[in-house]
């Protein structure tokens, strides 16, 4: 299996933290200063190799702003649906799934990502086709998100939300045209959030298999948020819904 790239100051610093295995770390030459001194110690103290290269390299490896760093990483490990929703019980929280329905875009799945980890979900669903997966990109938008937040990737989404509710999820799809707005529905069970892809959507049969649908009310004259703003806004509510509950 092909290894993948990891691009960046931040996300480098990341995968280091988390424990991911890391083969081999490529930094430009010279480029040893600032924040790249305490990136290159970790290293030293993992005992990974570390080569020093011209940037042109780092050009290559990868399409994406490096910033004079580049890690060579095992694969990204999927997990199960049930992987996600245990570590949500060991935690003991209530489940907070978010669902990838067609998104294309890595920049948006990455922005996702990292909202989401610091929204406190435990996991992301999206499928094995029609999407975008686990990649460099995603991993350099989501600033190190990508090695905390696991990620389910299934052949049938339609089959996994009815996995979740058999799991005693709730399933609410984020829809312009939602018969609740985001105050309105009650958000602080457990809960599996689907985004739709952009400029499509939900698909037909996966919002017919939400038990409601949520509105952002929008005010001006732009009619809807981009997956990634619409995702933030909502995981949001859902945390200020959780927190009131527990005072």
């Amino acid at each position: 299996m092909m290894p993948d790239y990891v691009a960046g100051r931040n996300s480098v610093s990341e995968v280091l933290k988390s424990g991911r295995a890391v083969n081999k770390v490529f930094i430009a030459r010279g480029n040893t200063e600032g924040s790249i001194r305490a990136i290159v110690g970790m290293i030293k103290e993992r005992k990974i190799p570390l080569q020093e290269v011209d940037k042109q390299y780092l050009d290559k490896l990868t399409g994406e702003r490096h910033q004079g760093i580049v890690a060579e990483v095992a694969p990204y490990e999927y997990v199960e649906i049930e992987d996600i929703i245990a570590i949500a019980r060991d935690k003991g929280e209530e489940p907070l799934v978010v669902i990838l329905a067609d998104l294309e875009d890595p920049h948006n799945f990455g922005a996702i990502l990292r909202t989401g980890e610091a929204a406190g979900i435990h996991g992301v669903i999206i499928p094995k086709r029609r999407g975008v997966q686990l990649n460099a990109t995603v991993a350099k938008v989501s600033s190190g998100a990508a090695e905390y937040v696991p990620v389910a990737r299934v052949a049938n989404l339609v089959q996994a939300v009815e996995k979740l509710k058999e799991l005693g999820l709730w399933v609410t799809g984020a829809d312009m045209h939602g018969e609740k707005n985001l105050w309105q529905a009650d958000l602080r069970g457990p809960l599996a959030l689907i985004i739709g892809g952009e400029g499509r959507g939900i698909p037909k049969l996966l919002k017919e298999k939400c038990d409601f649908l949520t509105n952002i009310p929008m005010k001006g004259a732009i009619s809807s948020l981009n997956a990634s703003a619409a995702a933030a806004v909502l995981l949001f509510e859902v945390q200020r819904q959780r927190s009131k509950m527990e005072e």
